[in-house]
């Protein structure tokens, strides 16, 4: 291929598990990312230099044609206009967490003094070093049970210049008070594990053979167990008047309301996300 549209096109038609639409996507994050090509480049056909380093397309194709997600493949994703590294170990950072993180900075973009957010099961670090970086008068802290999980965050922390003070903790196993005099927290922020079994088959094959299951899923029996114990550290480890924010599944947003409304939380909302589904619960400790 000696020009941008012609390896485009190439690109596009090996990828054959995909929408075309999704497809052409993925190309453009793989042109951008290995032979820093942009769409307009694309779009006025720019030659490609004979001597140009270039990556085995075929070996590219063929791992996404086997479903590894491209963000795997280039090693990284964005998320909140940042590049973060993404590996087997973690889930890919999603859209709609963006506005989960989008909702705090929101509530706590005015400067105050001794703020302080935990992150809890914080997987790639994104939500915690977003928070880091936009609220530099806030204290971050993140939480997460895997210790790949946290070295990939760590890194991304280093990365991206971030100050966030990591701890390895299982959110279902927490000792009430917590160690280091009783800390206090203005903020939880969590996307914990929510997609129940049975609704498994219904995902695609690139999340489900590539992403770590106990980042994902819940067992049928117990699908708000996660939320039941991010309210109860709250109610331990929260100020009053501290707030809490969560993901949630779609189907169970009436149900996880009443995790929070059951345990004393007050003015608890179910929020949509950009599709206009039942997404998020924002509730505050009394």
């Amino acid at each position: 291929m000696t020009s941008a549209r012609q390896l485009y096109q190439y690109i596009v038609k090996g990828i054959t598990v995909y929408p075309e639409k999704e497809a052409q996507a993925i190309t453009f994050m793989l042109l951008e990312h290995y032979m820093r090509l942009r769409n307009i480049d694309v779009l006025v056909d720019r030659p490609i230099p004979e001597n140009s380093a270039q990556p085995d397309w075929t070996g590219i194709i063929s791992r996404l044609n086997n479903n590894e997600p491209v963000q795997h493949i280039i090693g990284s994703t964005e998320f909140c206009g940042l590049e973060f590294r993404v590996s087997s170990s973690v889930l890919i950072p999603r859209p709609e967490t963006e506005e989960l993180v989008r909702m705090v900075t929101r509530d706590y973009a005015e400067p105050d003094k001794n703020i302080s957010i935990l992150d809890i099961g914080t997987g790639s670090g994104c939500i915690a070093i977003v928070l880091a970086r936009f609220l530099p008068h806030v204290s971050v802290h993140a939480w997460d049970v895997s210790d790949e999980a946290l070295e990939v965050a760590k890194e991304n922390a280093r990365q991206l210049i971030a100050d966030v003070t990591f701890a390895k903790q299982d959110m279902l196993d927490v000792t009430f008070p917590l160690p280091g005099n009783a800390i206090q927290f203005d903020c939880l922020v969590s996307n914990p594990p929510y997609v129940t079994i049975s609704e498994a088959e219904h995902m695609r094959p690139n999340v489900l053979r590539f992403e770590p299951h106990e980042a994902l899923f819940v067992e049928d029996s117990d699908p708000l167990l996660f939320y039941k114990a991010i309210a109860d550290l709250g109610v331990h480890h929260l100020k009053i008047n501290g707030k809490c924010y969560v993901e949630i599944n779609e189907h169970f947003g009436a149900e996880t309301k009443q995790v929070f409304d059951e345990r004393n939380y007050k003015d608890v909302e179910i929020l949509r996300d950009i599709h206009g589904k039942d997404r998020f619960i924002r509730a505050i400790w009394r």
